[in-house]
């Protein structure tokens, strides 16, 4: 119409997620953010699976060729797997061909000789010394064999109260003598009495009489064929570790003990030096040359 005037009106859209103000930046922080938390995961899961696992999986990066996509072009590579159960047509190794590292070595080796040297020495035993086998007694502990020669009612195995060895204890010496002398292993020698006061004399008692009769002993087995250079210590415990703990005064309590002790594993340097000490450490051993006792009462 003439003489009107014609309004035009303009309608601005507005943005949707354009510009400084939009919101598209924080789904694409949302993915960085999520994939760190994957990447960090991965990490700490490798970094948890076994020793030889993780040698395969570093190997297997520095040396494979990848196909990302999985195509049949190119050169693909294997998988490796980081839990103990083989892939379908991926047959592993048995651990059987495994190389088992130092320590286990080590212990089955020094297990295995302790036991035949045990063996051995209860053979020879049973063949040689039937007489008087029920007077020994052999035994395995952690570090060692341990070879007990007791008294029995009637039949000692020292002159009564002395320091003087019987027939049956010098044969008995001369058979383990024979049987360990080719070991390069180091030998304890160890005295032991009963409970019985050994006499009023203050200046010799049972720790000198236990710790004589040791060293005779060891005079009887260097006789034998024992290298001196193996004895590690000769040693007198008087009454203070019997064998039959429920009666200290049984004959059996006297005796002479030989331990035969074998290197133990490097991971456990204290084990060697444990099994080398006597059970009872208050009880110090005295250590004295052969001597004949004055007065036999036992």
């Amino acid at each position: 119409m003439e003489g009107q005037k014609l309004t035009v009106i303009k309608k601005k859209g507005k943005g949707g997620g354009a510009g400084h103000h939009g919101g598209s930046w924080k789904v694409a922080f949302a993915d960085f953010m999520t994939a760190m938390m994957a990447f960090f995961l991965l990490m700490w899961l490798l970094s948890m699976g076994p020793q030889k696992k993780q040698e395969e999986l570093g190997h297997y990066f520095k040396n494979a060729t990848f196909n990302l996509f999985g195509t049949s072009g190119g050169s693909s590579s294997s998988a490796v797997s980081m839990s103990d159960t083989p892939p379908s047509g991926h047959p592993q190794a048995s651990d059987a061909t495994e190389t088992p590292d130092d320590t286990d070595a080590e212990e089955t080796e020094t297990e295995a000789e302790m036991k035949a040297m045990k063996a051995k020495l209860e053979a020879q035993i049973q063949e040689r010394l039937a007489d008087v086998k029920d007077q020994i007694v052999i035994g395995q502990f952690d570090g060692g064999i341990k070879i007990d020669i007791m008294d029995k009612t009637g039949q000692p195995m020292f002159q009564l109260g002395g320091t003087e060895l019987t027939a049956d204890a010098k044969k008995v010496l001369m058979v383990v003598a024979e049987t360990i002398k080719d070991t390069t292993q180091r030998l304890e020698i160890e005295g032991h009495t009963d409970a019985l006061g050994y006499s009023n004399n203050q200046q010799f008692g049972n720790w000198e009489l236990s710790t004589a009769r040791a060293s005779a002993a060891r005079v009887e087995l260097e006789k034998s064929g024992i290298n001196t250079a193996l004895l590690a210590r000769v040693s007198g415990y008087a009454a203070t570790e019997p064998i039959i703990k429920e009666d200290p005064f049984d004959p059996r309590n006297r005796r002479i003990s030989l331990r035969l002790l074998y290197p133990q594993p490097k991971t456990e340097p204290q084990k060697e030096a444990s099994a080398a000490q006597p059970s009872i450490a208050p009880n110090l051993p005295n250590e004295i040359a052969p001597v004949v006792a004055p007065h036999p009462q036992q």
